[in-house]
């Protein structure tokens, strides 16, 4: 569970930023500077549009098994009032954390994960979706909420730009 020093992935994210081709140009940024600095094998973004109650994937790094676009109802889960309602990172360690939380934990095995980083991307208190990250068993701890959350900073303006329709 080697991990690398976020800092200058934080610059190439910011790099990305300053780009044209924006949301994509950052959320791609996004995929492989959390892909270095913390790990992953699922990478994806949400995106939560309130004024409608619904959430929409607008970001995979498995296209294919997790693709993007459509939406679908908010669910108000626990883990839903936790991670998007408190804003508080969510970390499942195993499969069984996985499977009391996303339905579609099957598919989630399949691809070899069986952990889970869930981080709240927000913006004046409020939610603007979540960064998913999920890699096998036992990957993610504490230590990694920290450097999760400055990234999600850093993809703020990204999910704003796609809320607002842009």
């Amino acid at each position: 569970m080697s991990r690398q020093d976020p800092a200058p992935h934080y610059a190439a994210v910011a790099a990305a930023a300053r780009e044209g081709g924006q949301p994509d140009a950052l959320f791609a940024a996004l995929d492989a500077a959390m892909g270095r600095a913390i790990g992953h094998r699922l990478f994806t973004i949400l995106v939560v549009h309130p004024g409608a109650q619904e959430s929409q994937r607008y970001y995979s790094n498995m296209p294919k098994e997790y693709p993007v676009g459509g939406r679908k109802p908010i669910n108000q889960t626990h883990w839903f009032q936790r991670v998007l309602g408190a804003g508080e990172p969510y970390i499942g360690r195993s499969y069984e954390d996985i499977r009391d939380v996303f339905f579609d934990h099957e598919l989630i095995r399949s691809l070899g994960c069986e952990s889970v980083l869930n981080v709240p991307v927000r913006w004046n208190g409020t939610s603007l979706g979540t960064i998913n990250l999920l890699h096998h068993a036992n990957w993610y701890n504490e230590a990694d909420i920290a450097p999760a959350q400055v990234f999600a900073a850093l993809a703020a303006p990204g999910l704003m730009q796609v809320v607002a329709g842009g």
